[in-house]
């Protein structure tokens, strides 16, 4: 068969290339350069601010003996306080407020070989004790409910760090060679454990108080339990209230515990407790009414509080095997 040659085909014409879309100048998408300042705006409201707090009058009048201290009367101190936490609130910068101790901050700067009139002095204690913790968050809130708070933080904490140095300088028993504070307070964790396992559920609020050589001792606790299920407890709260009933056992001191259980639909209950001799006995129903029921300071009986039922406490130590320290 004779070949025959195809014919070649023809080439197709080349596509034009599309012009390129310009780049959108939508001012939202396109990234502008900054400016130094605005850059340092930028990181500014990323850096956390701290402001210490003269919580009344004698602390700032203590604290106007400074020269660089220009502030002598406290109502007029609080407005610009609370005007300048506003601002840094409305920069959406996080604030954490703390108190200003005058004492506290007189003894920093002399173990620290500070200056105490000088406003870099004040600024690096502020940092010292928002290290500490005892800070609040500023969310908004008036300074007449922050101030409070704040006091209270600040209690819980020299009261907290009193009570653990009055351990720790217990030592070691001389019978059994255990350290004492350690063992009282790992005693009164099981305390507590039990009095809230045998409370049930509900809201449960206690109170210890406990004397010490130079100061009286108080605890406040709340916690939360469903039922079948272990009460839900701060931590800090909790470390604390175990803290000074621990030293009320390791010192022998005299002292109380009450604990207030509230449940829906149903009175309140109260039950005590007192210390003595390292124990934590339970007071009858008549002892706790009694307690209650009586002007601490007159000794003149006061009427019962309504919706309230006096109860007798329970018993939480019988199974210890460390009752003897």
């Amino acid at each position: 068969m004779a070949y025959t040659k195809q014919p070649k085909q023809p080439k197709q014409p080349k596509q034009p290339k599309q012009a390129k879309q310009p780049k959108s100048t939508n001012q939202s998408t396109r990234r502008l350069p900054k400016t130094d300042a605005a850059l340092r705006r930028t990181l500014r409201r990323e850096v956390p601010s701290t402001v210490a707090l003269v919580a009344d009058e004698h602390d700032l009048t203590v604290m106007s003996h400074y020269r660089t201290f220009t502030f002598d009367d406290h109502p007029t101190y609080l407005r610009q306080i609370e005007a300048l936490l506003k601002t840094l609130a409305g920069s959406q910068l996080h604030t954490t407020v703390a108190l200003f101790d005058p004492e506290d901050f007189a003894e920093y700067c002399a173990e620290a070989g500070l200056d105490p009139d000088a406003a870099a002095s004040r600024s690096r204690y502020t940092a010292e004790i928002a290290a500490r913790g005892t800070g609040l968050t500023y969310t908004g809130q008036p300074l007449d409910n922050l101030l409070p708070q704040l006091i209270n933080r600040a209690v819980r904490q020299a009261t907290w760090e009193y009570a653990t140095m009055l351990l720790a300088d217990l030592g070691e028993c001389a019978d059994c060679g255990q350290d004492i504070g350690r063992a009282a307070f790992d005693r009164a964790s099981r305390i507590l454990m039990r009095l809230l396992e045998a409370a049930g559920p509900g809201r449960h609020h206690l109170v210890c108080s406990v004397p010490a050589p130079d100061e009286q001792l108080l605890a406040v606790l709340h916690t939360d339990a469903a039922a079948d299920e272990p009460a839900q407890l701060d931590a800090s709260e909790g470390a604390e209230f175990v803290t000074v009933l621990a030293t009320g056992i390791a010192l022998e001191s005299p002292g109380g515990l009450v604990l207030r259980t509230s449940t829906e639909g149903a009175p309140d209950r109260l039950h005590g407790w007192r210390l003595h001799q390292g124990r934590l006995l339970p007071l009858t129903a008549g002892e706790v009414f009694s307690a209650y029921c009586t002007d601490a300071a007159t000794g003149e009986p006061l009427s019962p509080e309504p919706g309230v039922e006096y109860c007798a406490g329970f018993d939480t130590t019988s199974d210890d095997p460390d009752n003897h320290h």
